[in-house]
């Protein structure tokens, strides 16, 4: 029975070990394409200010478009808002940037409305913890999954479509919990290019 146990925590443990791989190497992703984004439009910079509404307008798509599918390279969305806000006003970058991805998020929403496990069948633990955070404090569990970095908020959608959680609720906590994260996020790599301008 305890080498049954030992194995169970190193089988949790090897799982928070790669959640974590997977959060470094989708932040130092999330780096590097700013970096080129940056650099590829620096000479363009004195140009760039008179078309704001057109960075925003991208920054918008780009994170309606990597929230949409189910599982998607939310680097590219959250690159290119961290290339926006070292020119742009942060909060309003962060802003468009939320509306763009709660609005993706409905993709989620909407597969889960269709089934509860199709996505998750080989997580079936870790469904099981999101969904009773949903099902016990419902927008506030959702908006809390969509402020922090390390779970994949595709899960709450799902499980908030497969609990009928009204849409408009759902919207509003994935934005309260998005926006103040992009803004977090944001002001972090403006500060980070304003203390290692080589980088950017």
């Amino acid at each position: 029975m305890n080498r049954l146990a030992v194995q169970f925590q190193r089988l949790r443990t090897n799982r928070w070990a790669r959640l974590a791989v997977l959060f470094v190497l989708l932040l130092a992703i999330s780096i590097g394409l700013a970096a080129l984004f940056n650099n590829l439009l620096s000479p363009l910079e004195e140009r760039l200010y008179n078309f704001s509404w057109l960075a925003y307008l991208i920054v918008f798509g780009t994170n309606l478009l990597s929230n949409l599918t189910v599982i998607a390279p939310v680097a590219i969305g959250a690159s290119i808002m961290v290339s926006a806000a070292t020119l742009w006003h942060p909060v309003v970058i962060a802003f468009f940037a939320a509306l763009g991805g709660t609005i993706g998020e409905l993709g989620g929403y909407y597969a889960g409305t269709l089934g509860k496990k199709v996505a998750f069948d080989d997580y079936p633990e870790a469904y099981d913890r999101v969904s009773d955070w949903v099902n016990r404090y419902g927008v506030w569990g959702i908006a809390f999954i969509a402020f922090q970095p390390v779970l994949p908020f595709d899960m709450a959608g799902l499980i908030a479509g497969a609990s009928r959680m009204p849409v408009p609720k759902f919207m509003l906590a994935c934005f309260a919990g998005k926006f103040p994260k992009y803004i977090i996020i944001s002001y972090f790599f403006v500060q980070l290019a304003d203390a290692l301008p080589f980088l950017f």
